[in-house]
């Protein structure tokens, strides 16, 4: 449970209801499964205790989302690996969904955290995880060397988008702070395992989404 309520839908404004009513369509287009429990919205809900700013993260959000330069897999692969490195348990089962409703297999989602070690992925894909892992450590850890191994795979136009959605993958911190816990998406199917689980200590290994 999230350390602070929702906005309930009673007492929410127009535009607020206007996207608790739309949301879970959205959010079953993005995963091919409806939540388990719950709302699936519980971020929106929390943001809506300022709507002001709710809309302009979705805004952003959409801006960033329109970019069409870099193929999804690989968009995927790096959210979901932020969000793993964040240890924002919403973020890894809502990703790790995404991924699978759009193709990935779960042998794929187990070899993440080890990806370097894998053959599931390619060498174009491993660079922007490395890169991915570098913009999310904090501080940021992007050297000169590994800058220029993107530039072997990918154009500025490409590293600008691949780098601004990492910038929105951050924000997956709000919901690591308020404490919102899985959306229930994956209840007895194959999760990445967040880097730092928020609320449980889970093994190393594999985490599946109905142990939270």
């Amino acid at each position: 449970m999230a350390r602070i309520q929702g906005v309930s839908k009673a007492d929410a404004g127009p535009m607020v209801r206007l996207i608790y009513r739309f949301g879970p369509r959205m959010m079953k287009k993005l995963t091919g499964r409806a939540p388990q429990t719950g709302s699936g919205l519980e971020p929106i809900e929390i943001w809506a205790h300022q709507p002001k700013m709710m809309m302009a993260m979705g805004k952003f959000n959409q801006a960033i989302r329109k970019g069409k330069s870099v193929d999804e897999r690989l968009k995927n692969l790096a959210e979901l690996k932020g969000a793993q490195m964040i240890g924002c348990e919403f973020c890894v089962d809502l990703g790790s969904q995404i991924c699978r409703n759009s193709g990935f297999s779960d042998d794929e989602l187990l070899a993440l955290p080890r990806y370097r070690q894998s053959d599931l992925f390619t060498e174009r894909e491993k660079v922007a995880l490395d890169y991915t892992v570098a913009v999310m450590r904090t501080p940021v850890d992007v050297t000169d060397k590994l800058f220029a191994r993107m530039q072997q795979h990918f154009c500025d136009k490409q590293i600008v988008e691949i780098t601004a959605l990492l910038t929105l993958v951050n924000l997956d911190r709000f919901n690591a702070a308020f404490g919102i816990g899985r959306g229930r998406l994956l209840r007895g199917m194959v999760c990445v395992p967040p880097d730092r689980p928020i609320n449980v200590v889970e093994p190393a290994r594999i985490a599946t989404a109905d142990r939270v």
